[in-house]
């Protein structure tokens, strides 16, 4: 630690720290518009000058000179940095002039403004008056793709947008051309970004350079209510900001949470938004005739009654999608279990997981944050960067520190970093244990694609035994860790929602003939045989609603309060936006008046006497924000599972990362999104 005063304010910092993280420790401010704490440094826009004593005559850029760089005052005294000294006050004023001669007046215009920290510097450390008069230089805007917005003229040519994309995001997007007066950011060729973070640059611009498209001209941000949240449209539970005007969401922008998603969110997380009002059911709907007709909620429930009277048991299911919150799973569960059904299952993409092998057996236990400590890495059957671009970027950020070897069994894709190609299959994945030595700290990454087939059980079996041989369950260290894709998931299976004995699981429970009345709690990515009831409670007129004889509409995760456990075992809490359109009502609600229906009336009449029920059945679920670790001991018993596998490749669990649930195949954005990638992929193809 080195000893340093900052405005006469004695401070201790690592001496690798810079000036500007040292001011800050010392509580000073110090206005920037290139330096950002999770990108390199570039030190070119000049507004974090401060006055070093002992140094150059000079102001400094605090962003690009260490503590460990300066000279200590007379007879050993620490070296000295002053931020509000007349020198540094005449240094910023020039460089916010000069920011400002060819920067256009476009603020009552400008969708930045308000939230801009170019507005917000020059109010507070400008000089208030400019000595120029020339005409301002003007930039013609370029197309990047259809989440991002450019109004090239507000560039400062920070680069901040250009450092995210080649370092976290990997894909080297946007650059810089010209020289001089000339320079210009783009793509290059002015084509669409091809990341699934790009939409990140528009929180990065200081200025209104960068915008998000969808949102253009929607709102002024003093106008949002703002809500603090959880996404759900892949199993990371990105922490996320709602900002709604009236009974509408407008935007979803990240919270900063460094165990999760750091400040980063993908572009299906942030522009899913339009898909929240488009094909929604507002009201429920019963089929006459090979019809769905609108009903009143009374006729739906009594045509449910007629049929669950009629129904055995034996013959009664219930299927969980993937968005479903931890209440409404407990609450069907407990309905289920009151009819003496046995048929229940979450794993409507026929995953081989089960709570009976252990909560470690489908939990990421290396956690998200602990991706950063391990020494080498195994992906098998995933593609990180479509199944969880957040994660991915987590991945990214460890491999660019070095040492660190990556081995993929299962499809070759760019994942934006280096990898070794093990081979396609199960035989690749046994010939890697067989012939590696242990390695420090492994972390094995085990993808829904290789799960999801017959033999599934024995591809988990071998990604333990990976983890076991060559160094991934050892001492402080579980680094075998299961990437799921729905957020709904983890939380199922922490509840135990599987079959009981005797029980279907999901995939036969869709067939012809298997059942005659299902419940299906917003499952739309199975495809239900003719011939069964189905009772489908859910927000978008998808697959599920197609395929229903009743329809009874619920509360997507911005119009509820819900629990949500992420990938890493992480219980979050989601909270509620808006309310549900027209006679749509929350999930857990629709079941409690359905279970009277049925003569089985659960045993709660509120939301917080559920969460006490559910509490004192799963109490883990009690610690927001906790993770209630795995037993390491699991994993060896997952090893010694005895099964055999295919030779068959892995195929990826996700085809169209902007097409996976219902409300982003809803969103005209998404589906934008989605022809461009599938029209480079075809080009890339041919």
């Amino acid at each position: 630690m080195t000893k340093i005063l900052v405005d006469g304010v004695e401070v201790d910092v690592p001496a690798e720290f810079t000036l500007l993280q040292a001011c800050e420790e010392a509580g000073a401010e110090v206005p920037r518009f290139c330096y950002h704490e999770r990108l390199s440094i570039a030190g070119n826009c000049r507004m974090c000058l401060v006055e070093v004593k002992g140094g150059p005559p000079k102001p400094t850029a605090s962003c690009a000179m260490s503590v460990r760089d300066l000279r200590p005052g007379p007879n050993g005294a620490p070296p000295e940095v002053l931020t509000k000294s007349p020198m540094v006050k005449k240094a910023r004023e020039g460089v916010l002039e000069f920011q400002l001669i060819n920067h256009p007046l476009d603020c009552p215009i400008c969708d930045q403004g308000g939230e801009c920290d170019l507005q917000d510097q020059a109010l507070a450390y400008g000089a208030g008056k400019s000595r120029y008069t020339e005409d301002k230089h003007a930039v013609e805007n370029k197309y990047i793709g259809p989440l991002v917005k450019t109004e090239m003229t507000r560039c400062i040519h920070c680069t901040r947008c250009v450092r995210f994309t080649a370092e976290v995001a990997g894909t080297s997007d946007m650059g810089a051309i010209g020289r001089g007066e000339d320079m210009e950011i783009t793509t290059y060729l002015q084509t669409a970004m091809v990341s699934e973070l790009q939409g990140c640059v528009s929180d990065l611009c200081p200025v209104g350079a960068l915008l998000p498209k969808p949102q253009n001209f929607r709102a002024r941000p003093w106008e949002y209510q703002k809500t603090d949240s959880i996404d759900v449209t892949d199993a990371l539970g990105s922490n996320i900001r709602v900002d709604s005007r009236g009974r509408e969401v407008i935007r979803i922008l990240p919270r900063i949470n460094d165990l999760v998603n750091e400040e980063w969110i993908s572009d299906k997380t942030r522009q899913v938004v339009d898909g929240l009002k488009t094909q929604r059911l507002d009201r429920p709907y019963v089929r006459e005739n090979g019809r769905l007709r609108p009903a009143s909620w009374q006729e739906a429930f009594e045509a449910i009654a007629a049929k669950r009277k009629a129904t055995a048991p034996a013959r009664t299911g219930a299927l969980v999608g993937d968005l479903a919150a931890v209440e409404e799973i407990y609450a069907l569960k407990l309905l289920m279990q009151q009819l003496g059904a046995p048929n229940v299952d979450c794993r409507q993409d026929g995953v081989k997981l089960d709570p009976a092998f252990g909560r470690a057996s489908y939990l990421f236990n290396a956690t998200v944050a602990g991706i950063e400590k391990a020494d080498a890495l195994l992906i098998v059957g995933s593609n990180p960067r479509k199944e969880s671009p957040v994660l991915n970027a987590r991945i990214r950020k460890r491999w660019l520190k070095g040492d660190f070897k990556v081995s993929l069994v299962g499809e070759k894709a760019d994942l934006t970093y280096d990898y070794d190609y093990l081979g396609a299959g199960p035989d690749s994945l046994l010939r890697f244990i067989q012939d590696s030595k242990p390695v420090g700290k492994l972390l094995v990454i085990v993808g829904q694609g290789a799960l999801s087939r017959p033999d599934g059980d024995a591809v988990l079996a071998l990604a333990a035994q990976a983890a076991q041989k060559l160094g991934g369950v050892s001492e402080g260290w579980n680094g075998f860790s299961v990437l799921h894709t729905a957020a709904a998931r983890v939380g199922a299976l922490d509840l135990g929602f599987t079959p009981a004995a005797g029980g279907l699981d999901a995939q036969n429970m869709a067939k012809a003939g298997a059942l005659d009345l299902i419940f299906n709690l917003g499952a739309d990515e199975i495809d239900i045989a003719p011939g069964a009831f189905v009772v489908y409670i859910g927000t978008h007129g998808d697959r599920g609603a197609h395929r229903a004889d009743v329809i009874l509409p619920g509360a997507a995760y911005t119009e509820k309060s819900g629990l949500y456990v992420n990938t890493e075992g992480r219980v979050q809490l989601a909270s509620r936006v808006v309310f549900p359109p027209g006679e749509a009502r929350e999930d857990w609600a629709i079941l409690r008046a359905l279970s009277a229906v049925v003569g089985q009336p659960l045993a709660f009449d509120s939301l917080a006497e559920l969460r006490k029920k559910l509490v004192a059945e799963h109490p883990h679920l009690a610690r927001i924000d906790h993770i209630e670790a795995g037993q390491g001991s699991d994993i060896g018993k997952l090893a010694n599972h005895p099964a055999v596998a295919m030779k068959d490749a892995f195929v990826p669990a996700i085809s169209d990362f902007y097409l996976t649930n219902p409300i982003a195949r809803a969103s005209a954005v998404m589906a934008e999104c989605s022809a461009l990638s599938q029209g480079r992929l075809k080009q890339a193809a041919e």
